[in-house]
């Protein structure tokens, strides 16, 4: 190859280089500038809700008296979903990974990817139609016997249409997300470690507890995440779930509303300041949703050099 045809190689790589890194910083700096502008129109938005005299704001006692309910009921929503999916999640996708043959973890992982696909109106028609009606049964059981833990205090809903029923809903919605990413995050493991911990005369599921649980620890903690923010907002699931109340301590009482489902079961119809307060209300979830990734980005890079990924 003559000098002239090396030269004009260089420069046609030099000039890919540059419009990719130049594609790259412009789809960086296009999602930076999409998240401004939302931010900027909640800001906007919300402020005559936030100024408003309390008397106007749905419930006579101003906009954070009227909020706080639905924040601790999107709150308990997602942390309920994350309990009973996280456990199950990891435990699915070490199956999959380290212990089922070939063939089933690959019909598995496809399962499992499809419950991602699935509609989340699917998910909630499910939940109001079927699992509310079935599970009814269970809270009375709780409100007769365990009645005394504030959780479970009676009377119990009729209709099954409760907090922890949506909680249910959510934990099958999220239970795919992190799944599929602790999946992915198990087989990179490095095998030298898995084999060493073996040859060292490790049972698998000690293996799996010095080699591969430490790895994939920032990755585990990502797809919780990842889930959190998937059940801090959904809105149609819980909307078709939940039955409309006050908030209360209770899991098995009807009442107890979320952020998400507020606004869509009351954004239609609202006008005036009352459309203010909606999206103040989206304001709120805009900003527990980013310091929750702001907390795992500062869990994950904290413990990063333990993780052995590095």
């Amino acid at each position: 190859m003559t000098t002239n045809s090396l030269t004009t190689s260089q420069g046609a790589g030099r000039a890919g280089d540059k419009v990719f890194s130049g594609a790259a910083m412009a789809a960086g700096c296009l999602i930076l500038a999409v998240l401004f502008g939302v931010a900027l129109f909640l800001v906007v938005q919300a402020i005559p809700a936030l100024t408003a005299p309390p008397a106007d704001i749905q419930g006579g006692h101003g906009f954070f008296a009227y909020i706080a309910p639905i924040v601790v009921g999107t709150l308990i929503a997602a942390v309920i979903a994350l309990v009973i999916a996280t456990p199950v999640a990891i435990g699915v996708a070490l199956f999959i990974s380290h212990y089922a043959p070939r063939r089933l973890a690959a019909g598995l992982g496809y399962v499992v990817d499809l419950l991602a696909a699935i509609p989340s109106v699917v998910y909630g028609a499910w939940g109001a139609a079927f699992l509310a009606k079935e599970i009814s049964p269970a809270y009375d059981w709780l409100a007769t016997y365990l009645g005394w833990i504030p959780i479970f205090e009676g009377p119990a809903s009729a209709t099954g249409k409760t907090i922890l029923t949506a909680g249910i809903v959510l934990s099958v919605m999220v239970l795919p997300i992190i799944t599929s990413l602790s999946r992915e995050i198990f087989l990179q493991t490095p095998k030298l470690h898995e084999e060493a911990a073996l040859a060292l005369g490790a049972t698998r599921w000690e293996m799996i507890k010095m080699a591969v649980l430490p790895f994939g620890r920032p990755g585990i903690i990502s797809a919780i995440m990842l889930g959190l923010g998937r059940a801090l907002g959904e809105t149609m699931a819980v909307a078709l779930v939940l039955s409309s109340g006050v908030l209360t301590a209770s899991l098995i009482q009807s009442g107890n509303q979320t952020i998400a489902a507020e606004i869509a079961l009351n954004f239609p119809e609202a006008s005036g300041l009352k459309v203010n307060t909606l999206i103040a209300a989206g304001l709120v979830l805009f900003v527990i949703t980013l310091g929750v990734n702001m907390i795992a980005r500062w869990i994950i890079t904290r413990h990063k050099e333990f993780s052995g990924a590095n």
